[in-house]
This record gives structure tokens, sequence and C-alpha cells, in this order.
């Protein structure tokens, strides 16, 4: 499991994040790098202990933690009800939570699991970002990121269920962007394969040559996605919206052959 150490964070932005699946990985990389430029974070995650622990991680002076399953909209509004009790505002969301039960061809899948994948990745983000436009962004303002993946523009061999999920989480992004438009900003970021637990089937015994075919040389970790995610969250991203930023270490420049 990659876990990234804690950050001294900087003084107090006055700005609050709620940030789903963020117990370790990409969730945890960019709750941790709002929290080092000052931000104040709610982290989800379903495992309790996990949680607690990564709020340990990143400090609870400035971070909570709320339990539970991404997909159930009790949950949803629990979340976005303690960031409030907590924090008084809700400022930024990053819908990073997310699933993939399943390798094998969409010819066998059982559509079962493929209803639980798109229940999880893409209606869970849509019910986030209704909690939090109702409960702070539609009369304040704010700006929402969601984490799509490269699996969602091209094909991705035995991950079908997946890279469709995150397809329409790309075009979720733009059509929230529109409509929310233009109070709070909505953007996407589509990472590669990037150092987690959740993607460790994709690389583990074999990171080398996973990697070979990235010219970067290398494949991502928390911490690039991070630094972006806090960017699109930030006033420095102000004139951005519906966008989904390929974080990818330059692997789709050999899709052309290059």
């Amino acid at each position: 499991m990659n876990q990234l150490p804690s950050t001294t964070p900087a003084a107090d932005t006055g700005r609050v994040a709620l940030v789903t699946g963020a117990s370790r990985g990409i969730g945890y990389g960019i709750a941790q790098a709002l929290v080092a430029r000052g931000d104040r974070v709610c982290i989800t995650g379903r495992n309790e202990d996990a949680l607690k622990e990564a709020v340990e991680r990143l400090g609870p002076d400035r971070v909570i933690g709320v339990a539970g399953k991404a997909h159930d909209e009790a949950h949803q509004a629990v979340a976005v009800e303690r960031t409030m009790e907590a924090f008084g505002r809700v400022d930024y969301l990053a819908n990073n939570a997310g699933t993939n039960p399943v390798y094998g061809l969409l010819a066998d899948l059982d559509l079962g699991v493929a209803r639980k994948v798109y229940e999880t990745n893409v209606i869970s983000a849509l019910g986030f970002a209704q909690q939090t436009w109702r409960a702070w962004q539609k009369d304040n303002g704010g700006a929402i990121l969601n984490i799509t993946s490269i699996a969602g523009l091209a094909p991705s061999p035995l991950i079908g269920a997946y890279g469709i999920s995150k397809a329409a989480m790309v075009n979720l992004t733009v059509q929230l962007a529109a409509e929310m438009a233009p109070g709070v900003r909505v953007n996407s970021i589509a990472p590669a394969v990037v150092k987690t637990k959740f993607a460790a089937a994709l690389y583990e015994g074999r990171e080398e040559e996973a990697a070979a075919g990235y010219p970067l040389g290398r494949l991502g970790v928390p911490e690039d996605i991070g630094g972006a995610a806090a960017f699109l969250l930030g006033d420095e991203a102000g004139w951005i919206t519906g966008q989904n930023l390929v974080i990818d270490g330059g692997l789709f420049l050999r899709a052309g052959g290059a």
C-alpha cells in the first residue's frame, strides 16, 4: 500500500473540501495536498479504522472522517452535514471513491456487477455533487473535481465495465460544468496507472514491465494527482471548467507509435 507522509499545513485558507474515498491512495493524496496548502478537509471511506488512521496522519485539527459507502444516499447526506457542522462550509468536492470488482470481457459480464460499478463510480459522484450544491455551493460558489481514468478514453483490456463508468464520469463533468456555471467550476482528472492498492493488480510483481510503455519511465504516484487536484480546486484555476485533465506520464504519446 502506498501511504504518503503527513505534511505540516500552511496557514488556514478558510476553504473547506470534501474528498471521497480518501483513506488511502489517490483520495489520500488529494486530501494531503489540500491540507498542506491550508484547507480544512472531510474525508470519507468504507473502513472506519483506516479512515481514523488517515485523519491522524493528515492532522485531526484540520481533518474529520465520515465512514460509509459512497453509493449510499444517507451516507452522502451525513458526510455533507458533518462537514457543514464542523467547518461551516464546503467549497470543494473531490469525487474519488470508486470500485472495479471484476476483470473480464464485457460479453461475459454479470449485469448485477455492471450496475454496482456504475452505481458506485457514477451515481455516487452525482449524489455528492447534488448534496454539496444544495448545502453551500449553489449560493456561495466553489469547485468540483471528478477522478475519471484513461480507461474512460480508450478501450482497456478486461476492465471494460470500469472504463464505461469512467467515460460516463467525463460526461457527468461537462454536464455539471454547464449547469452549475458560473458559480461552480467542474473539472475532472483522468489518471493512467497510479501505484495504489486499488490498482495493484495492474502492476504488482511486474512494475518495470508495466512502466515500460510510459515515456516518463514510471507509473504514477498519489502526489502526481494530488498537486493537480489542488490546482483545479483553487483560485488559480478560476477560468477552467468542463475540462478532463489527462495525467498519464505521456502514455497516450505512444498511441500513434511514437
